[in-house]
């Protein structure tokens, strides 16, 4: 992984709302390090909830890709009638 902000936890221990201050101007994550690891990523609200919401699209798409692959479908035309009978 490559991160463009890469800061020790000390200097997250000091700068904690700086480092918050940051992440929520830029919308840049900023990667934590122990032992010169990166351990933990600070990122901001918004860039999580947008990356869960991909995250579960994509695991959408993977379903219905897994599910044409065993011919689980139905046309249109099938569909239509099983709306419409549930309708009735």
């Amino acid at each position: 992984m490559n991160f463009s902000n890469i800061q020790p936890i000390s200097y997250l221990k000091t700068n904690t709302s700086d480092v918050v201050k940051l992440v929520l101007e830029t919308h840049d994550p900023v990667a934590i390090t122990v032992n010169g690891r990166v351990q933990a990523i600070v990122q901001d609200p918004v860039s999580y909830q947008k990356t869960q919401d991909q995250i579960a699209m994509l695991r959408i798409l993977a379903l219905g890709r897994k599910q044409i692959e065993e011919g689980k479908v139905l046309d249109h035309d099938d569909v239509v009638a099983l709306l419409e009978a549930e309708d009735r």
